[in-house]
């Protein structure tokens, strides 16, 4: 019962993700691709809190865990800076 139920969903989404086709998350032209690996390193770092059976497991993934996020909202911000000002000297050059 179980391997055809293993069957039965394996063809079933195989069939899905040949016709629908998986949608890529598009992101912001602002932010820079060294951003969005800190963005999937941020996300790798909140699994263990989730999954975290003990308290001290727990605070310590949720120390590494505020420190990648902080670093991921520090190269939010520059990059957003960035891509502002690139926009206004190309605006002032364009006048």
């Amino acid at each position: 019962m179980e391997s055809n139920w293993k069957g039965i969903k394996q063809a079933i989404t195989s069939t899905c993700h040949e016709v629908l086709r998986q949608r890529k998350h598009h992101h912001k032209e602002c932010i820079t691709v060294d951003t969005l690996d800190k963005i999937q390193e941020r996300r790798n770092k909140k699994a263990p809190i989730n999954s975290s059976r003990t308290r001290a497991e727990k605070t310590k993934a949720q120390a590494e865990y505020t420190e990648v996020n902080k670093q991921v909202k520090r190269s939010i911000r520059t990059d957003k800076r960035k891509f502002v000002d690139n926009l206004a000297t190309t605006a002032e050059k364009a006048v």
